[in-house]
């Protein structure tokens, strides 16, 4: 039986016998037991909108069935119902951090296989029409030689299809939220598909303060989307 290494910290992974890994009908593990535990799934009640887990937030920064934040976004009369809901794989643990980290900056693509299983059960009772990663910067995409959504979406065997491109450069990660939610668009729509109508589902790495995914899901809706639907890996 050939060995199989973890992608994470390439230890080897004990095979599990059973009659489908004996008829090659079982797909072969990515990572391991260890590591696989290290992923803290989002679980029990979470905000109706970004999918932020109640469990971790305290009571003051929760408004009925939404987080505070949503709440806020919502309030604003531009960014108000651009984003349906976003939902999340994992928590933003140091751990997840550090190994989206190394499949996003330091150009580990083989990473994104790791989180096609959990993707794949995520949108496996989902009803859309195009499934559509955010895209990177040209100058983002040269740095990191691939862009990680896009990777995502097609190690868990989707077909992504390209909708948007990025008109703003500038890292998000480096300014505030108030600089994030008062920034010019920074995507236009760049497909000659008619969206009239249609349910998109974005594909991100981390939601954070979600002003990517708003601006994204706002032109979409813009441009005559229905419905505008985000997964990320973690939150």
């Amino acid at each position: 039986m050939k060995r199989s290494h973890c992608l994470i910290c390439h230890e080897e992974i004990e095979a599990i016998l059973s009659w489908n890994a004996f008829l090659g009908k079982e797909e072969t593990q990515k990572i391991c037991g260890e590591c696989n535990e290290n992923f803290v799934p989002i679980t029990g009640e979470v905000c109706q909108i970004c999918g932020r887990p109640f469990a971790f937030l305290e009571a003051e920064y929760r408004v009925e069935n939404r987080c505070l934040d949503c709440k806020r976004w919502e309030e604003d009369w531009h960014w108000g119902g651009s984003l349906d809901q976003n939902r999340s794989l994992y928590r933003y643990t140091d751990f997840a951090k550090d190994v989206i980290a190394k499949f996003k900056f330091r150009g580990d693509y083989v990473l994104a296989e790791i989180f096609a299983k959990d993707l794949r059960q995520a949108l496996q009772d989902f009803q859309y029409d195009y499934i559509a990663p955010i895209p990177l910067s040209e100058e983002r995409l040269y740095e990191r030689g691939f862009n990680q959504a896009e990777a995502i979406i097609t190690k868990a065997g989707f077909e992504p299809t390209y909708l948007l491109s990025r008109v703003h450069t500038e890292k998000q990660s480096k300014k505030s939220r108030s600089e994030r939610i008062h920034l010019q668009q920074v995507f236009k729509v760049d497909t000659d598909l008619n969206l009239n109508s249609k349910t998109i589902v974005l594909i991100d790495d981390i939601y954070t303060t979600g002003s990517t995914l708003r601006h994204a899901a706002k032109i979409l809706k813009d441009n005559g989307a229905a419905k505008v639907y985000s997964f990320t890996l973690a939150r």
